[in-house]
């Protein structure tokens, strides 16, 4: 009896370091990620030659591969709480990540996995006081679906802060469905629990109070249908720019950087939109906030092809209060916004439809 008690005791002492293995993997995962993008970065800003800077956009590390580590490491334990921390994370990264199908179209990665995670939250961590990441990253899915989830925790979470983040989430959710009356006064009570249930809480260093306030502002002088604010600045050679100089013309305006999450689809998209629309009263200018010899660089090489306003300092992306990158604004010739949301079809079909009304200059 005695040598089985010793092996109880043995077996139970084995099993710890495997228990606490998967979490260990999941942190050890995301901060290698952190790592390479940050090794990433410096080596884009110390590349001094064409050949060298060509060299380090090429190896920007491959989120996809990432993301797989960590799925595999959290994947069959959904339904364990110390994973709503890493499948926020996941949340975070995948949404801008595509790969060809078999017809070559680029198509979103990894949609069944953040279903699985809707999901598990939905049925298993609602009562969770872990949530608030989860609430963060849902907040800018393209995912339609998370709009459910995030209303199912504000309502139903037993913590009055993951109310109101949920809360706040839900409200930039509501964005991607329209602006008629009810789905406007439906944002603006969401952004009010936000302010009262959790104003204090950070989330990326900035507290739920700012975030509410911000999209507040964008309601108020930022949605479609509002004339947008004029944008005065400098490109990357320190040459002055302005949204007013183009009025008359249709205005694609692109806030990104090089480091979201699929960076190179966005500057392939963007470019072709602009060839696609060459020669017809359209400008695309972007808001770039990469430091100015990078977006330099990018633009030497003919990578980037399109005006940009240099912005390292986010001056001109505080002002549009813009959240999440990369965003687009679709303006007609007298800055009135028609579009805001994601790089992508819905742009060329405003772009197309606003050229269409746009009157022949008289001989």
């Amino acid at each position: 009896m005695h040598l089985l008690s010793r092996l109880i005791i043995l077996s139970f002492l084995l099993a710890i370091p495997h228990a606490n293995a998967a979490p260990a993997d999941a942190r050890r995962i995301e901060k290698s990620y952190q790592l390479a993008m940050e090794q990433w970065a410096l080596e884009t800003r110390v590349a001094a030659t064409p050949a060298e800077q060509a060299k380090a956009w090429s190896s920007r590390p491959d989120a996809v591969v990432f993301a797989k580590q960590m799925w595999a490491s959290i994947g069959q334990s959904l339904d364990q709480e110390w994973t709503l921390e890493p499948a926020a994370w996941f949340l975070q990264i995948t949404p801008g990540l595509f790969a060809a199908n078999a017809t070559g179209v680029p198509t979103a990665i990894f949609t069944k996995e953040n279903e699985a995670i809707r999901k598990a939250v939905e049925t298993r961590h609602l009562n969770s006081l872990k949530l608030i990441p989860v609430c963060a990253a849902l907040a800018a899915s393209p995912d339609t679906r998370s709009l459910a989830v995030l209303e199912k925790i504000q309502s139903g979470s037993p913590d009055s802060k993951t109310q109101g983040v949920a809360a706040l989430a839900a409200a930039f959710q509501l964005k991607s469905l329209g602006d008629d009356g009810e789905i406007m006064r439906k944002r603006l009570t969401y952004l009010r629990k936000a302010i009262i249930q959790s104003s204090d809480v950070e989330l990326g260093g900035i507290t739920v109070a700012k975030r509410a306030e911000d999209e507040l502002y964008i309601i108020r002088y930022l949605s479609k249908g509002r004339v947008a604010p004029d944008l005065v600045g400098v490109d990357s050679a320190n040459r002055p720019l302005s949204l007013s100089a183009n009025k008359g013309k249709v205005v694609i305006l692109l806030f990104w950087n090089s480091n979201v999450a699929d960076a190179k689809r966005v500057i392939e998209i963007t470019a072709a939109t602009e060839l696609k629309f060459k020669g017809r009263p359209l400008i695309m200018i972007g808001v770039n906030n990469d430091p100015a010899a990078k977006l330099r660089s990018l633009q030497a090489d003919n990578t980037v092809t399109w005006p940009n306003f240099s912005d390292p300092e986010n001056k001109l992306a505080k002002e549009y209060r813009v959240g999440s990158w990369p965003l687009v604004y679709v303006l007609d010739g007298e800055r009135k916004i028609h579009y805001v949301g994601a790089p992508g079809s819905f742009v060329e079909l405003t772009a197309e439809a606003l050229l269409a009304e746009v009157k022949p200059a008289a001989k």
